[in-house]
């Protein structure tokens, strides 16, 4: 643990860096993906620890193992879906997903074990990856899926990309909206009233509480006015002033209201509440049932093969998370394989030293040209984002002033 007291932490950020006893995760861990707000000075929610040490994702893993009757989450699902299943030839659910190792663990199941007919739909990833298109089209054409591939204006999205970059250092933000509101979206123009999204994200430090309702929380489909809702820290307002854009160019990116979802019937359930979630288990089973293909290289920035790997930017999203909170892609992966018990804490630590800071140069001169930026300008944009808590000038470069041991 560091005392950086006198050290300016932007976000909010705790000064004291520390690190999980179980896992190696810090907490500095956002417990929220979608950030609106641009402020240095705003206030952030972080992963919770207890006067133990250990994490709120680590202390729910511990509920997992011993706290849960999984037979009757399993009955609980299946009256579910029950609930909401049909006779008449038409889709019963609505299950978003890329293809990736846990839609395709998710919609496979739901379809086959427990004889749903899902309509899987996917938010399209900036750049796909050659094998994240391979893997889309094993899981629709192996896996037996029927499946609509929504792309989003494509200078739309590059522009909004590029202002999450500048203002948040979050260029995955505008995909992340996207991606969490789709399902809802189809679900409503198709009639259909049960959407089931994989794992809620309270499995890995976001809000705990989540962990103990099946359902998405509609504070995320709260009203407002459209104008006033932010995209890459800027009003879609201010956005439509100063870009040659119209209102309706946003309809893929505002979500149905609270009121229109419950006035339709639909619910947003979590497959993670009601199965127990292990994102290896995920990757095995996809291999065996949908053709899922890990990469032939591990991914830069981390140790692992088979996560997120269908997107030219997935990497760059994991890149500002460690230079905003000090937390790279080895951490989130080796974090939750020791809470599945697949590795050592020992082991993560080598692992995170090894790999966390890691630059991924693989895709970099892609993703200079996706946002329009130079090399000078990305550098400058990310050094703008170091809070002075987490990092330290060292020679030519920085460096990180506590990591995990």
């Amino acid at each position: 643990m560091a005392d950086n007291q006198e050290l300016e932490a932007f976000f909010g950020l705790s000064p004291k860096v520390q690190f999980c006893r179980s896992c190696v995760i810090s907490n500095q861990r956002p417990s929220s993906t979608v950030e609106f707000k641009h402020s240095k000075s705003d206030q952030k929610k972080t992963i919770g620890f207890g006067d133990d040490g250990i994490c709120d994702a680590c202390r729910y893993h511990q509920v997992k193992a011993q706290g849960i009757d999984w037979k009757h989450r399993e009955d609980q699902l299946v009256a579910t879906l029950d609930k909401f299943r049909r006779n008449d030839g038409s889709y019963d659910m609505v299950v978003p997903g890329s293809g990736g190792k846990d839609s395709a663990y998710t919609s496979h199941v739901l379809k086959y074990r427990y004889g749903m007919n899902p309509l899987t739909v996917t938010w399209a990833p900036h750049l796909y990856t050659d094998i994240g298109w391979q893997n889309f089209t094993n899981w629709i054409h192996e896996g037996g899926h029927d499946n609509l591939l929504f792309t989003p204006n494509g200078r739309l999205h590059r522009l909004l990309t590029k202002l999450a970059f500048e203002n948040l250092l979050h260029p995955f933000q505008p995909f992340i909206v996207g991606q969490r509101i789709i399902g809802p979206s189809i679900a409503l123009k198709y009639g259909v009233q049960l959407v089931m999204y994989g794992e809620n994200q309270a499995e890995y430090g976001n809000d705990p509480n989540e962990n103990y309702k099946p359902t998405m929380d509609r504070k995320f489909f709260s009203a407002q006015d459209p104008l006033e809702m932010m995209l890459g820290g800027v009003s879609i307002g201010n956005i439509i002033k100063d870009y040659d854009y119209k209102l309706n160019d946003f309809a893929p990116y505002i979500p149905p209201t609270a009121e229109s979802l419950e006035e339709a019937g639909v619910e947003v359930h979590y497959l993670g509440f009601y199965l127990p979630w292990d994102p290896q288990e995920c990757y095995y089973y996809a291999v065996e049932h949908t053709g899922f293909q890990a990469n032939p290289e591990r991914t830069p920035g981390t140790y692992s093969k088979y996560s997120s790997i269908d997107d030219k930017i997935d990497m760059f999203h994991y890149f500002t998370t460690l230079i905003k909170f000090g937390i790279g892609r080895a951490t989130y992966d080796a974090a939750q394989e020791v809470r599945n018990g697949k590795i050592t804490r020992q082991e993560a630590v080598h692992l995170v030293r090894k790999y966390d800071q890691e630059f991924p140069s693989r895709y970099y001169p892609e993703f200079l040209e996706y946002i329009g930026l130079t090399d000078a300008q990305f550098w400058e944009t990310v050094d703008s984002f170091r809070s002075p808590h987490l990092w330290k000038k060292s020679g030519n470069g920085w460096e990180l002033r506590e990591t995990v041991s």
